[in-house]
């Protein structure tokens, strides 16, 4: 189990998002283990309620809500 301690929303400054492109943040998770960092759509962490301290399972490269 993982805890989001932080969520960096990329800044594609005055140019914007490329088209076709999916916006991507970097997840910052913290086990007892140590920290990872990983790359989730935006659109997916806002679809499972994903927000800075919520409690993550971590496996084969997803992030699933712990409920």
């Amino acid at each position: 189990m993982y805890k989001v301690i932080d969520i960096i929303e990329p800044d594609f400054g005055c140019e914007g998002l490329p088209d076709g492109q999916e916006i991507c943040c970097e997840v910052i998770l913290e086990s007892e283990n140590g920290r990872l960092s990983v790359k989730m759509p935006d659109a997916e962490l806002y679809r499972q309620e994903i927000d800075i301290g919520s409690s993550v399972s971590y496996r084969n490269g997803i992030i699933e809500k712990i409920k």
